[in-house]
């Protein structure tokens, strides 16, 4: 019996990462080698099986009846070989080779990458490829080890652990304060320049939650300024261009510089969670065993930033007469 050859299974690799991704870019950038690579990959796959696996346009690929069937079988043969290979890495009792993890940018940015560095004190023979986006990927097909998300995720195949809350304050500069007064109640924000968030996967500006009267209450602000990155907002907010809403962890360090000031903080709400998700089939894994007890580290309860903010609310109530709040 012929032996398939190494060129074959990069092949069916290319092949079923492009239709389970739906482009060449995407795949390249799971497989982390160029869209021109996985292209010659998967025309060569074509040309030896005498078939044609996509209906291709400038914009998208579209699997023929015969790409879908042969997708099928290629998802089962990469599913047989994952098993195999985290079958011999739980053998394995030291953490090592590579731990593939993906996080939003800001979370990411903020909170995990710093804590890297630790981590590999502790695990030198273990190596990080840590992607950044708010795309969502599906961990298996990517071959993805750990996701840090925010909010519950469904999904039979993951594992998952809440990790902290994800909590959404409003802030300012003193100096714009000083300017134009600070507002009491939400209803306030109409009088005042605002600083929006809008998602780049969805296109949506952010709608700020506050809890008035025993409920949740979402106010789309008519915003001055509007960016799709956080650490934007917090920039503008810092350079006294308004009010606006950020994650407690971005917005807390500035908070301690002096920088930023919270402000409507008897209405915050604990907006969602963050969580940590891994599949199934890593449950044994010594890599992702280690980098979870490592992230209960970085996410301890409570956190650092939102204990942070606690305080200097405190601070500030005790410091008014009586310590009242505004009514």
């Amino acid at each position: 019996m012929e032996q398939i050859g190494l060129d074959r299974l990069t092949g069916i690799i290319a092949f079923a990462r492009s239709a389970s991704l739906g482009s060449y870019t995407a795949a390249a950038r799971s497989l982390g080698i160029s869209p021109s690579a996985v292209s010659k990959s998967v025309q060569r796959l074509e040309e030896r099986l005498g078939l044609s696996l996509f209906t291709r346009t400038t914009r998208s690929l579209t699997l023929t009846p015969e790409g879908r069937d042969l997708h099928e079988r290629a998802l089962r043969l990469l599913r047989e070989a994952e098993e195999i290979e985290q079958a011999a890495v739980a053998a394995r009792s030291e953490p090592a080779g590579t731990l593939k993890v993906t996080a939003p940018f800001p979370i990411g940015v903020h909170l995990v990458a710093p804590a890297l560095p630790r981590f590999r004190e502790r695990h030198p023979g273990l190596s990080i490829d840590l992607r950044l986006g708010d795309r969502f990927v599906d961990l298996i097909e990517e071959g993805i080890d750990v996701a840090i998300r925010v909010g519950e995720l469904a999904d039979t195949r993951l594992i998952s652990r809440r990790l902290a809350p994800h909590r959404l304050g409003a802030f300012a500069s003193p100096s714009y304060l000083q300017r134009r007064g600070t507002p009491v109640h939400p209803d306030e924000l109409v009088r005042h320049d605002c600083v929006n968030f809008r998602f780049q996967s969805t296109g949506q500006a952010l709608r700020w939650p506050f809890q008035i009267g025993g409920r949740t209450v979402e106010i789309m602000p008519n915003a001055s300024i509007v960016t799709d990155f956080s650490d934007a907002v917090a920039a503008v907010l810092v350079a006294g261009g308004g009010i606006g809403v950020s994650p407690t962890y971005i917005a807390a360090p500035y908070v301690e510089q002096g920088v930023l000031v919270p402000v409507l903080q008897e209405y915050v709400v604990e907006r969602s969670v963050i969580t940590a998700l891994w599949p199934e089939s890593r449950r044994g894994n010594p890599n992702v065993k280690a980098f979870l007890v490592f992230l209960g580290e970085v996410f301890p309860s409570p956190t650092p930033w939102d204990r942070l903010l606690s305080a200097r609310v405190g601070d500030k109530q005790d410091a008014s007469p009586m310590g009242a709040r505004p009514a």
